[in-house]
């Protein structure tokens, strides 16, 4: 007798999680696919369909056995395997062609390694990928947003764009966490909420995007995160411009010495103190600049110069 097609997804992740399902219940199961496989667990196109089939006496047991676990206890609320990402595609702003990259993306170690069947695979390769292309694409973000920046003032910004609590934070405000695959331990001790996993997770996320819809989708979804946090950069006018570099880097250009800086006047109580600095180029005074430090009136008094040395130009 021939096998009985029993299920049907574009997932092999999916489809590995119930071939191990159905063989934790001593059901024995062939599966086959219309596409060649990668690395990653992912059909070629986003079409490509896996078949599951059993023998024809077994296929309404295994019938049942998958229906009987589409239910979601966490919400109490029965969900097909095929849409039960559907909520965090629209919360994310795409949506994919292939879910079993999303699938991929959410699956944390511990539940890989509760898998009976050895074949699912963890997010960390995904965590890798994803890391690169968010900085890429961040690095350009800024580099367009703030063409007057130094680089040492866009590496900073960066820094604190890609740190840890600030994925972790985007990861929640999508509801990230939500949506994880985890094993029971992680379960248990929270792991839903831990920072470290849902920044590592959207990493992930990031690498799935690309993977499936190539850079231009991964670039749009990163902006659409990423630009109000940028524009406040803009807003605070943060970091500090770093004036002091920028005038030294402006007389080196034109192959001058660089600027020399005094304290002019020093005045106010101690614990008010207002240093007034004077900026000399090539000896002659150039700018002057008072504040509540010596760094402070440094840099202004540079501003004021880069100002007057282009207007002179």
């Amino acid at each position: 007798m021939s096998p009985t097609v029993i299920f049907r997804t574009h997932s092999d992740i999916e489809a590995n999680i119930v071939r191990g399902l159905l063989q934790a219940h001593g059901i024995w199961s062939i599966l086959a696919s219309d596409v060649p496989h990668s690395i990653f667990p992912l059909s070629v196109d986003g079409l490509g369909e896996v078949r599951i089939s059993v023998h024809p006496d077994e296929a309404e047991e295994a019938t049942r056995i998958i229906e009987a676990h589409r239910t979601d206890i966490r919400k109490g609320k029965v969900i097909r395997l095929n849409d039960q990402f559907a909520r965090l595609e629209e919360r994310v702003g795409y949506r994919f062609r292939d879910r079993g990259l999303l699938e991929h993306a959410l699956t944390h170690s511990s539940h890989a390694q509760e898998d009976v069947t050895g074949a699912v695979t963890d997010n960390e390769s995904l965590e890798f990928l994803g890391d690169s292309v968010l900085g890429f694409v961040v690095a350009d973000l800024l580099f367009r947003k703030f063409p007057t920046y130094t680089e040492g003032q866009k590496s900073k910004m960066k820094a604190m764009l890609v740190s840890k609590p600030a994925l972790a934070q985007l990861a929640a405000d999508i509801d990230l966490g939500g949506s994880l695959l985890l094993g029971r331990g992680e379960e248990k001790t929270g792991g839903r909420q831990k920072h470290a996993l849902l920044a590592d997770t959207y990493e992930a996320l990031i690498a799935a995007v690309f993977l499936d819809g190539g850079i231009d989708a991964a670039h749009a979804f990163i902006t659409r995160q990423f630009e109000p946090l940028i524009d406040r950069f803009a807003e605070d006018d943060f970091p500090a411009r770093d004036d002091k570099s920028a005038l030294q880097e402006w007389l080196q250009a034109r192959g001058l010495p660089p600027p020399q800086y005094r304290v002019a006047e020093e005045s106010g109580p101690p614990q008010r103190r207002v240093f007034t600095v004077e900026v000399r180029i090539q000896g002659q005074p150039t700018a002057e600049a008072s504040g509540h430090s010596k760094k402070d009136a440094e840099q202004r008094a540079a501003r004021l110069a880069l100002e007057k040395l282009g207007k002179e130009r």
